[in-house]
């Protein structure tokens, strides 16, 4: 809609964003800010092509991108922006640039032009840094200046064990729909999860992906209320949770704990950082100076000082506080954590960091993990298998790298075609599929496939094949080394493509 509008009005856009995908596809020219000065200009292929900035360097590995391996490690940022009521003595940068020298601490660097191939200044480009010669002539290398981490070592490794540890088999949720202040009366059902079945392995990371709306957070509620289900089954750790009585339930929460999308929110401001991490096994019922050891390990096993425990949680960054969320859901030593959009509220440079860590720990720990998510090239890096809801239903699922090299579902496909890749050759050259409407509410009575009213496949079928999508609602099937409720599976890259 802005491109249209922009082509049609002959206007200008100014566009304000972290998304460095969205700054691939949609800019000319880019300028990089940091504590509130412009550190870097470029056209855009230039800027994503020889970045010369060590900031901008940083940002562009510290972002997942689904053009890349899903192996490949994420950079971090490390420390956090200066407080801009304080005039810097020299580069802002230099207290988290690992190219800083003595010279940078001597003066603010002014934003001064690139150097071209011929030696000249480059009017398209300017860089605020003392250094960026010695990147650009390529004597200082982007590659050394932010290295990405090594993973844990295999020694270091929980042993790998094939057992599930979660599963859910047609699990339902439906809320009744009423009218009437005195006198309620049903007029409809909101089906919100509408028979769910998932499978999660230990040591192992699902991620669950959908638009909002589509039922994931009332899918995790379910599992972590460890009530059983309304209709289905919700088994932890091969234990029915409908079978469980009130003492059972509290010694099964230990092995399922959440971290939480916000974690300003989530934690709350009147507690120390001790007493937040330490609460959980205040209900289990473990002494203070146990809770006091391990909380100081749990500081240091997520990678924060144990003397930050007599804090409170406005005196650290986004990225530290989602550290004390994931650390007070460790302190119990689950065997399961159901992340709930853990790193949508961070800044790019910060998610790197925690992501970075949740896999450590997975590997460290043999934790398994339940990833919910809209950022699908946050779930490509992370995830070893995926599950693709819509509308209260499981549409495609599988492993990871077979859904995100060739997702057959027309939804997944629709998703991934959408998600931003920061590489402006690319983002510009990609084929998008558009999705008509809005997602449907879960109160609305849709015959036969539940995602008909929007697929571009079910526009292009003849007549005839239509009736099939119309009258008989999909069930979940083996095709191509995945799960799809598709009733053209086999044929929908064609088609849609």
């Amino acid at each position: 809609m802005l491109q249209s509008a922009k082509d049609l009005t002959g206007a200008a856009v100014v566009l304000i964003t972290h998304d460095l995908g969205v700054v691939a596809g949609n800019a000319d020219d880019v300028a990089v800010m940091y504590a509130g000065r412009i550190v870097e200009k470029a056209p855009v292929l230039d800027l994503f092509r020889r970045p010369v900035m060590p900031y901008t360097i940083g940002l562009l590995r510290s972002m997942p991108n689904m053009a890349s391996a899903a192996s490949e490690r994420l950079v971090p940022l490390e420390g956090r922006p200066p407080i801009l009521t304080v005039v810097p003595t020299g580069c802002p940068f230099a207290p988290r640039c690992p190219a800083a020298i003595a010279e940078c601490l001597d003066g603010e660097p002014p934003l001064e032009l690139v150097k071209n191939g011929a030696g000249m200044p480059d009017p398209t480009r300017a860089v605020a840094c003392i250094r960026h010669d010695e990147i650009e002539e390529g004597m200082l290398s982007r590659d050394e200046i932010f290295p990405r981490p090594e993973p844990v070592p295999v020694e270091l490794r929980a042993p790998q064990k094939r057992e599930t540890v979660l599963e859910l088999r047609d699990m339902q949720r439906h809320f009744p729909l009423t009218r009437g202040a005195v006198f309620k009366r049903r007029v409809g059902t909101v089906r919100a999860v509408d028979g769910v079945s998932l499978q999660l392995e230990a040591v192992q990371t699902l991620g669950l992906v959908g638009e909002s709306g589509c039922g994931k957070t009332t899918t995790i509620m379910e599992i972590l209320e460890l009530a059983g289900a309304q209709q289905g089954t919700i088994s932890v750790n091969g234990i029915d949770t409908a079978t469980l009585n009130r003492a059972d339930r509290r010694a099964l929460r230990r092995d399922i704990q959440v971290v939480f999308q916000d974690p300003m929110a989530s934690l709350d401001p009147r507690m120390t950082v001790e007493d937040i991490i330490g609460e959980p096994l205040t209900v289990h019922d473990v002494k203070p100076a146990e809770i006091r050891r391990k909380v100081a390990e749990i500081l240091q096993l997520v990678g924060l000082e144990p003397s930050f425990a007599g804090r409170y949680a406005h005196e650290f960054s986004g990225g530290q506080r989602q550290r004390i969320g994931i650390a007070r859901a460790l302190i119990v030593e689950p065997k399961i954590l159901v992340l709930d959009e853990p790193v949508s509220a961070l800044d790019v440079s910060v998610q790197a960091g925690v992501i970075n860590l949740l896999e450590d720990l997975k590997d460290r720990l043999g934790l398994s993990y339940l990833f919910v998510a809209h950022d699908l090239a946050v779930i490509r890096h992370i995830a070893d298998k995926v599950a693709v809801m819509y509308l209260g239903r499981i549409v495609e699922s599988g492993d990871a790298d077979v859904i995100f090299s060739d997702p057959r579902h027309p939804y997944t496909r629709a998703l991934l075609s959408a998600v931003p890749v920061p590489d402006p050759e690319i983002e510009r050259s990609r084929n998008r599929i558009l999705l008509a409407g809005d997602l449907p509410s879960p109160t609305e009575e849709i015959t036969g496939c539940n995602f008909r009213t929007r697929c571009p496949l079910y526009a292009m079928l003849p007549e005839a094949q239509r009736v099939r999508c119309e009258t008989d609602d999909p069930a979940q099937r083996p095709v191509a080394g995945r799960d799809v409720a598709c009733h053209w599976a086999e044929v929908s890259e064609q088609l849609v493509a």
